[in-house]
C-alpha cells in the first residue's frame, strides 16, 4: 500500500478534476447517469487517467491518444447532427416502432409551431385595428347620409341623374372641402385640403363616366320609325368612345385605360373598365362648384351614361391610415340610377412608431420560420416523392408556404410604390393621386394573410393528434367523407332545383330571388330561419305557400336531418372503436417518465450524499480523526464508486495537499453534504407537491379496483425505497418480494375467476339440455294427440290439457329434487349484490361454494 501511495499524485495535483471542465463531477451535481444507465460524468472520462496511475503507466498515454483531427471530425459530427435535428420532423424521422420518440418528436413541432403561430398572430394584428373601422365609419357617414339641404337627397337616395347633380352639388362638395370653422371663421392656408380638419386630401377629387354608343342594340322594325336611338347595357365593347359636348376640358374626350393607369370595377350591375371621360375637381371649392356647374348645364350625363365614379383618398397621419373612396352611380337601360360605394382603409405606410418597428421585426423572424418551413417541407418531399402530396397535412403546409410567400413579394411591392406615389404627389400636388389599385391589392393581401391565418390554426390539429380524443374530429369526417359525397350530390341536386323554381317564380318581384346567385343564398338563409314569408305569398298567392312549404319539407325536415343522421352515427362508430384501442403511449406520459426520471434522479444525488456522510464516519478505522486516502478510497469503493470520483471529491476538500482530511477539512465537507442535501430535500418537496394531485388520482382508481389498497401503498413505499439504495442497478429483495406477493394475488383471483366461469358454463349447458327435453316431450305429446284419430275436438283438449298439466308437474318436481347451489346465488342480481367484497382475499385458503 505504502508503494502505491508513493506512485499516485498528489491531492493538489488531482484538484484540477475541479475545475470548469469536470463542473458536471462536483457534489453540487452529484455523477449524471446517461441513457445507457451508466454514468455520463465528465469525471469519469478521467477514470482511465487516473486508474493508470495504479498500472504501469502505459494506459495514461492511451487516455491522451486523442488527436487534433479526430477532435475536429467530432466537432463536425456533433453540428451535422445538431443541425440535423433543427428538421426532424415525423415524416423524416423513423418514429413508428418508438412511440416515445414519436411523442418527442411530435411535443418539439408542436412548440416550434407555437411560436410560428404567435409571430404570425403578433404579425397580422398589427397590420390592423378597430381604428380602420371607425375612420370608414366616419368617412362613410360623411359622403353617404350627409345632406346639403333637408330637400336634396343623400346619396344612398339616389334614383335618377337629378339626384346625383343636386348630391355632388351639395353634400358631395359640402365633404370634400372643408375652408371655414364650425364659428363661420376662414380655415388658413395651410389648413385648407383636410376633412374634419383631421383627414388630408390627397390631390384633387375625379369624377369619370363610362357610355355606351346609341347603336348598341336592336330596334325592332315596328317601332323603328319612332325609337331612333337605343342605348344597351354596358358591354366594354359597346363603349362610346367618341367625344361629344365641349372640347374645352377632358371631360368631353374619351381616354383609354392605358392612358389613366385605371382599374376596372365590378359593379352591381356589370364590370366596367377603368376608361371614360374623366374631369379632376380642384383644390377649392369655388372653382370645383364652378366645374360642376360646366358639366350640369352642357348635359355631361346622357342617355348613353352607365356608370359613374367619384375617386379620391385622404390620409389621417394620427392613426397613419388611408382611405380610399369611389362612390359610383350605375344608370341601368331601365332607366333610373342605383348608387353604391367602395371605403378602403389601409395601412399603406408601414413603419413609423416604435410598434411598428417592433412589428418589423416580428416580420423578419415569420420570414426566417418561412425559410425553415420551406426546407422542412423540402426534406420531406425528397423522402417521400410523390405520396408526400397524398397528405392533407402536407397540402396545408403548402398553401400557408405560397401565401406567405406571395405576400411577402406584395409587401416589397406596396413599399415601393408608395413611395413613388408620394414622390410624384408631393411635386404634382394638383394631380389627381390614384391609390385605387394599390388599396384593391393591399385589400387582397390583407385578405390572403387571413386565410393563412385561418390556416395556420387549423393546423394545429396536425400536431396534437398524440392524444386519440384529439382525432375524433378528422376520424369521424375521413370516415364518413363517401357517405357526404353521395349525400352532397342528392343534396344539390333538389337545391339547385329549387333555387331555379324561385328565380322563374319570384325574380321579376322579389328582390332575393332577382338573379339565380341571390336565388342560391335565399334559400340557404331560408334553412337558417331566415326568410320573408309573406314577399313570397304577395308574389305568388298560389305557388308561393307551396314553394316554401315544399322546400322547407324536403331540405330542411329530410335532407338536413338525413346529413345530421350520416354525422352522428360515424362519430358513434368512432368513439367507439376509440373507446375499444388499446392507449399507445401519449403525452401525459411522456411527462410522467420525465417527471420519474427526474425524481430517480434526485433520489440517487440525496443518496450518494448519505454515502458519502456513512464515509466520512466509518472510514476512519484506527479513530485518529483523520480520513486517509486509502481508508476514504477503500470505503467508497464498496459502496460502488469509481477512482476518478473518488479522487476528485477527495481532492477538493484537501486543501494541504497531504492525502489526509484532518477534522478542520472533514467539518468542511459536512456543512457542504448538508447544504446540498437541503437544497435536494426542497426540490424534492416542491416536485411531490405538483405530482400531488396525479398521485391522488391514481390511488383512488386503484382503490376502486383492488381491495388491497394498504398493501400496495405500503409496497410502492418499499419499491420507492428499494430504488434509492444506491446506484446498484440490480433488484433488491424488498421488490422481489413485493413482486412475488402480487403475482400470487394475481394467480389466485384468475383462478378464483375461472372457477366462476367454469361454474356458468356448466350451468348453462344444463339448461340447453333441459330445453332439449322439454321440446321433445312436447312434440311427443303433440304427437299423440294427433294421433288420435276419431276422437272428438272436445276429447282431445281434455288429453292435451292432462298432458300438459302432467309434464309441469313432473318440472316442478325435478326442480324441487335438484340441488341449488349456494354462495353467489342464481340470479345475476344476487350476485352483484356481493360487489367486490364477495371476492376471496389472497391467502384465504378456500374458495366458495359458486366456485366449483
Amino acid at each position: 500500500m505504502s508503494a502505491t501511495r508513493n506512485t499516485r499524485p498528489v491531492s493538489a495535483q488531482s484538484r484540477t478534476a475541479w475545475g470548469e471542465g469536470y463542473g458536471h463531477a462536483r457534489p453540487d451535481s452529484q455523477f449524471d447517469f446517461g441513457p445507457d444507465g451508466i454514468r455520463d460524468d465528465p469525471d469519469l472520462q478521467t477514470t482511465a487517467e487516473n486508474d493508470s496511475v495504479y498500472g504501469d503507466g502505459k494506459e495514461k498515454g492511451k487516455s491522451k491518444a486523442l488527436t487534433s483531427t479526430q477532435q475536429s471530425t467530432s466537432c463536425l459530427a456533433k453540428f451535422g447532427k445538431c443541425l440535423r435535428s433543427l428538421w426532424a420532423t415525423r415524416q423524416t424521422e423513423e418514429t413508428t416502432g418508438d412511440r416515445e420518440l414519436h411523442v418527442k418528436t411530435t411535443l418539439r413541432e408542436l412548440i416550434i409551431y407555437c411560436v410560428f403561430l404567435i409571430i404570425l398572430c403578433v404579425v397580422t394584428f398589427g397590420m390592423t385595428s378597430t381604428t380602420m373601422y371607425y375612420y370608414t365609419k366616419v368617412m362613410s357617414d360623411l359622403f353617404l347620409s350627409a345632406q346639403a339641404n333637408p330637400d336634396d337627397p343623400a346619396f344612398t337616395d339616389i334614383t335618377n341623374v337629378g339626384d346625383f347633380w343636386a348630391f355632388a352639388k351639395g353634400a358631395l362638395l359640402d365633404g370634400l372641402y372643408w375652408e371655414t370653422w364650425y364659428n363661420n371663421q376662414t380655415v388658413s392656408e395651410d389648413q385648407l385640403g383636410y376633412i374634419y380638419y383631421e383627414n388630408k386630401l390627397l390631390g384633387v377629387p375625379r369624377i369619370r363616366q363610362l357610355k355606351v354608343h346609341s347603336n348598341s342594340c336592336v330596334v325592332h322594325d315596328d317601332f323603328k320609325s319612332v325609337i331612333r336611338e337605343c342605348f344597351d347595357s354596358y358591354l366594354e365593347s359597346l363603349e362610346d368612345k367618341g367625344s361629344f359636348g365641349l372640347s374645352n376640358s377632358t371631360a368631353w374626350k374619351y381616354q383609354s385605360q392605358d392612358q389613366l393607369d385605371g382599374s376596372s370595377h365590378w359593379g352591381l350591375l356589370a364590370t366596367y373598365s377603368g376608361a371614360g371621360f374623366v374631369q379632376d375637381l380642384t383644390r377649392n371649392k369655388s372653382e370645383s362648384a364652378a366645374i360642376i356647374d360646366d358639366l350640369f348645364n352642357n348635359l355631361w350625363i346622357t342617355r348613353g351614361t352607365r356608370a359613374l365614379f367619384i375617386d379620391f383618398t385622404v390620409y389621417n397621419a394620427n392613426i397613419n391610415l388611408f382611405c380610399v373612396v369611389r362612390l359610383v352611380v350605375e344608370f341601368p337601360a331601365t332607366g333610373g340610377a342605383i348608387s353604391s360605394s367602395v371605403f378602403r382603409t389601409v395601412k399603406l405606410i408601414r413603419y413609423v412608431s416604435v410598434t411598428d418597428y417592433f412589428i418589423m421585426a416580428c416580420e423578419v423572424i415569420f420570414v426566417l420560420f418561412i425559410v425553415y418551413y420551406m426546407i422542412e417541407e423540402g426534406l420531406e418531399i425528397k423522402k417521400h416523392k410523390f405520396s408526400y402530396f397524398k397528405s392533407f397535412w402536407n397540402i396545408l403546409d403548402i398553401l400557408v408556404i405560397l401565401i406567405a410567400i406571395l405576400c411577402f413579394a406584395f409587401h416589397i411591392y406596396r413599399t415601393l410604390e408608395v413611395n413613388n406615389k408620394l414622390q410624384g404627389l408631393l411635386k404634382q400636388p394638383d394631380k389627381y393621386a390614384d391609390f385605387e389599385r394599390l388599396s384593391y391589392w393591399q385589400t387582397q393581401f390583407d385578405n390572403a394573410i387571413a386565410i393563412a391565418v385561418f390556416f395556420a390554426w387549423i393546423k394545429i390539429f396536425k400536431y396534437i393528434s398524440f392524444n386519440k380524443t384529439m382525432t375524433q374530429l378528422s376520424s369521424t369526417l375521413g370516415r364518413c367523407a363517401k357517405d357526404l359525397a353521395g349525400f352532397a350530390v342528392m343534396f344539390f341536386i333538389i337545391f339547385l332545383a329549387f333555387t331555379q323554381l324561385g328565380y322563374l317564380l319570384f325574380g321579376t318581384q322579389v328582390k332575393d330571388f332577382s338573379n339565380f346567385q341571390n336565388s342560391f343564398f335565399t334559400l340557404f338563409r331560408i334553412i337558417l330561419g331566415d326568410f320573408d314569408f309573406h314577399q313570397l305569398e304577395e308574389a305568388n298567392r298560389v305557388l308561393g305557400p307551396i314553394f316554401f312549404m315544399l322546400f322547407v319539407f324536403f331540405v330542411f325536415f329530410v335532407l338536413i336531418n338525413m346529413f345530421l343522421a350520416i354525422i352522428n352515427d360515424t362519430y358513434s362508430e368512432v368513439k367507439g372503436d376509440m373507446a375499444n384501442t388499446k392507449n399507445e403511449f401519449e403525452m401525459a406520459d411522456y411527462f410522467r417518465k420525465g417527471y420519474e426520471k427526474m425524481l430517480e434522479k434526485l433520489n440517487f444525488k440525496r443518496d450518494k450524499i448519505v454515502d458519502i456522510q456513512k464515509a466520512l464516519h466509518s472510514a476512519d478505522i484506527n479513530n485518529d480523526k483523520q480520513v486517509d486516502f486509502d481508508e476514504w478510497r477503500q470505503d467508497l469503493k464498496t459502496r460502488g464508486y469509481a477512482d476518478g470520483e473518488i479522487e476528485a471529491l477527495f481532492a477538493k476538500y484537501d486543501i494541504d495537499g497531504d492525502r489526509i482530511l484532518d477534522e478542520e477539512e472533514q467539518k468542511r465537507m459536512m456543512t457542504d453534504l448538508n447544504d446540498q442535501k437541503s437544497a435536494l430535500n426542497k426540490e424534492y418537496d416542491e416536485l411531490e407537491k405538483v405530482q400531488q394531485p396525479e398521485t391522488t388520482h391514481r390511488s383512488t382508481s386503484r382503490v376502486s379496483f383492488n381491495e388491497d389498497s394498504g398493501e400496495d401503498s405500503d409496497d410502492d413505499e418499499s419499491r420507492t425505497k428499494s430504488s434509492r439504495s444506491g446506484p446498484a442497478q440490480s433488484v433488491s429483495y424488498e421488490e422481489f418480494t413485493v413482486l412475488s406477493r402480487r403475482v400470487d394475488r394475481m394467480e389466485h383471483s384468475i383462478g378464483s375467476i375461472v372457477s366462476k366461469i367454469d361454474a356458468v358454463l356448466v350451468k348453462l349447458e344444463a339448461m340447453e339440455k333441459a330445453k332439449l327435453k322439454r321440446r321433445e316431450t312436447m312434440g311427443k305429446i303433440l304427437d299423440s294427440i294427433t294421433e288420435s284419430d276419431g276422437t272428438s275436438d272436445e276429447a282431445k283438449r281434455e288429453q292435451m290439457e292432462k298432458l300438459v298439466r302432467e309434464e309441469l308437474e313432473r318440472w316442478d318436481s325435478e326442480t324441487s329434487i335438484t340441488p341449488q347451489p349456494s354462495g353467489r346465488g342464481t340470479s345475476p342480481s344476487s350476485s352483484g349484490r356481493g360487489g367486490p367484497r364477495s371476492r376471496s382475499r389472497p391467502g384465504s385458503g378456500g374458495h366458495t361454494s359458486s366456485d366449483v
